[in-house]
């Protein structure tokens, strides 16, 4: 019980920090972000117009404790502003549109790859020194050494552009409109497939690797050579002594992962300008929109902080002696 507390302790005073430093850091930027808005206009607008946008944009002059508290405010009741980019609409609109493409799209792929690569790192330990074990993490190695955007425009160009096989770019076909329908949903997923294998190539190695080196060193403790001289069933003596005790490395990994899918990979959405909120950060920072960059870094960091508690609750339920501060059992 106390170990949950001082992680609710801990989460709570990360998200404060985290609110915190979002909130201080577009203050910090030099210059002025309503008149890096509003430049455009500057030659066509009345000083009054000019402070009335501002107003309704939320820049103050106000003293920075009083912004402070009124951002907090803003947080809890869910304004976070208006997005510059896509005025009137506001930034959690904006978000709330782009968050379940990125959801969907990464989400799952990085349940996939996490499954394959956990259960073949597994397999390949078990069976070391046989030929998959001398490919397969090479092989997967040099794909994911190749960097996002290079892997996804090399699968546009050669599945989409040449062949035509897929669609090369957006979420979904323009003559289906989003709705809950078999034809939007096949229409997704086709142009989903791309970006996922994009994903999928860049982040497999690193689960099949971790998990055959955990594994290995564990088959190597006491414990598994003494249930394996006993005679313990070999499907017996890989999952419950060894490959037990070798995933939980990979549940904090799982944590880092699933906090990152938020953030989307921004990289492969650019290259398929696929909707999902690490194209929408990426364009938010090239026009300045500086609600919508806040807003979706606040999403990022809450998420990943989230996914840590989680995985913290869960490592303890796994591994007792977390609870413990490391004393045996």
């Amino acid at each position: 019980m106390r170990y949950v507390l001082n992680r609710l302790i801990f989460f709570v005073v990360s998200v404060w920090a985290a609110v915190t430093i979002n909130f201080i850091l577009p203050r910090m930027m030099p210059g002025d972000p309503a008149q890096a808005m509003f430049a455009k206009f500057s030659n066509n607008l009345t000083p009054q117009a000019m402070h009335a946008l501002e107003l309704q944009f939320g820049f103050s002059n106000q003293p920075l404790i009083v912004q402070y508290f009124t951002y907090l405010k803003g947080l809890v009741t869910g304004n976070w502003g208006l997005s510059f980019t896509y005025y009137p609409t506001p930034t959690t609109t904006v978000i709330g549109q782009s968050l379940p493409w990125t959801l969907g799209l990464v989400g799952i792929t990085t349940l996939i790859s996490v499954f394959a690569g956990t259960g073949l790192g597994i397999l390949i330990a078990w069976r070391r020194g046989k030929a998959l074990d001398t490919t397969l993490p090479i092989a997967s190695l040099f794909v994911q050494a190749a960097p996002y955007m290079w892997t996804g425009l090399i699968l546009l160009y050669v599945f989409g552009f040449k062949f035509g096989w897929f669609p090369i770019a957006h979420g979904y076909a323009d003559d289906t409109p989003p709705s809950f329908t078999l034809a939007f949903f096949l229409s997704a997923l086709k142009h989903g497939i791309l970006p996922a294998i994009t994903i999928f190539l860049g982040s497999f190695s690193g689960w099949l690797i971790g998990m055959r080196n955990n594994m290995i060193l564990t088959l190597g403790e006491d414990y598994v050579v003494f249930a394996e001289a006993k005679g313990v069933k070999p499907m017996r003596l890989v999952m419950m002594y060894a490959a037990r005790n070798a995933i939980l490395p990979q549940i904090t990994s799982f944590a880092i992962a699933i906090g990152n899918v938020v953030s989307g990979s921004i990289l492969t959405e650019v290259v398929y300008s696929y909707p999902g909120i690490g194209a929408q950060l990426n364009a938010a920072v090239l026009q300045q929109d500086y609600p919508l960059i806040q807003g979706a870094f606040l999403v990022i960091a809450l998420a990943v902080l989230l996914a840590n508690l989680i995985v913290d609750l869960l490592y303890s339920r796994l591994d007792p002696r977390v609870r413990t501060g490391g004393a045996a059992v």
